[in-house]
């Protein structure tokens, strides 16, 4: 017997090892560590715990601590990650947002009962709720004033190219209608307290607004976060129709580059720095009093290096204004200095990575015709 159990964990270290298998069959995260013996895929051992929680479809057991016998070791061989995933990914459609390891829970609980307990990526052609063009229900919305969360219909329109939002079930007009090519959306559990919390995000008269909604079903904002991006997909097709594939995918929604609470200081940089919330979306470096702001109280354009930006790690001598924090950033524009600190040195050092990646690349005609935020200075 433990001649066989020996001779089973041999196998199983080689199907283990093979290349396809290095990395979680659902988000990425490199040297998975379990595995689903009924799916035959390798996984880590987050996504190992939503497969828990679907055990009609999936039994997971760990590599490395649990027992397998010969016959479990033989399907792992015949599958893996490879195979398994030429059936249960073989018709994503392009715009479907597939998490990582980085993304928050409800995405990539949704992702993988998607793929295995729905089997929406299986047929060619299979309808999808959010893949026909129109999208109409209820989320709760955030109040901008009174930051309460009550049920609001949605209406999401490829034909119109458009989102709406009314302030009344049976209301005729919309109370906002927003273009569908303005339009960013993220998840944000922490940020609104609510783990299907999602942040729609807009350009309004060139300033950025941000509303915050959920549902209790995780399927139906998640089913929404994608239907947003079907409907952009189509069209930005439409509008760039010499574009590639994936040249439009990378213009769907993105997550923000970093966000979290640094201390700031007026222009005049004598002002006393006061804490806010920052929010780096590529290059709109943008502050909130609160995390739920609707708006932004200013931004300011980062550049690229060639054009003349970059951060440095610490505050101009002789900086006079009065700060709590003591781990500095300066950041250089061709117009002035911004100043910023940090109440730990990790959080220094990673605002300054998402901001040297910011710079380190090369501006698109895009984002010199956007340059002109650059002169909106932050307010003390």
């Amino acid at each position: 017997m433990a001649g066989g159990n020996e001779r089973s964990m041999k196998a199983l270290k080689e199907v283990w090892r093979r290349a396809e298998n290095s990395l979680c069959a659902d988000c990425g995260k490199p040297d998975p560590d379990w595995a689903s013996s009924t799916l035959g895929v390798f996984i880590c051992l987050s996504c190992s715990g939503i497969h828990r929680n679907i055990p009609s479809i999936s039994k997971v057991k760990s590599l490395k601590m649990d027992q397998w016998d010969d016959a479990q070791v033989q399907f792992l061989a015949k599958h893996g990650n490879a195979v398994t995933k030429a059936t249960y990914e073989a018709h994503i459609p392009i715009y479907y947002y597939q998490p990582t390891y980085n993304d928050c829970q409800v995405l990539r609980e949704q992702w993988i009962r998607a793929k295995y307990e729905r089997k929406e990526f299986t047929e060619p052609g299979k309808q999808l709720p959010y893949s026909d063009g129109v999208k109409e229900g209820i989320l709760w919305k955030r109040g901008r004033d009174n930051g309460q969360f009550l049920p609001r219909k949605f209406l999401l329109s490829e034909r119109e190219g458009c989102l709406k939002y009314f302030s009344k079930q049976d209301a005729k007009e919309p109370k906002i209608s927003i273009k569908i090519d303005v339009i960013n959306a993220t998840f944000q559990p922490v940020k609104t307290g609510n783990p299907n919390g999602l942040q729609i995000t807009y350009l309004k008269d060139n300033k950025t607004r941000n509303i915050f909604v959920y549902h209790e079903s995780g399927k139906e904002v998640v089913d929404w976060f994608n239907a947003i991006r079907s409907v952009q997909f189509h069209y930005l097709k439409v509008a760039f129709p010499i574009a590639s594939d994936n040249e439009i995918k990378n213009r769907l929604t993105r997550n923000f580059l970093k966000e979290g609470y640094m201390e700031k200081t007026g222009p005049k940089q004598r002002e006393a720095f006061k804490k806010r919330w920052f929010t780096l979306d590529h290059r709109r470096l943008m502050y909130f009093k609160d995390p739920l702001d609707a708006f932004a109280k200013g931004e300011v354009f980062v550049g690229s290096r060639e054009n003349g930006y970059s951060v440095q790690k610490g505050l101009p001598s002789g900086t006079q204004g009065n700060f709590s924090w003591h781990y500095g950033i300066t950041i250089v524009t061709p117009d002035r200095e911004y100043l910023f600190t940090c109440e730990t040195e990790t959080d220094q050092l990673d605002w300054i990575a998402a901001f040297t990646s910011v710079i380190n690349q090369a501006m698109t005609p895009q984002e010199y015709a956007s340059k002109c935020l650059d002169a909106v200075s932050f307010p003390s």
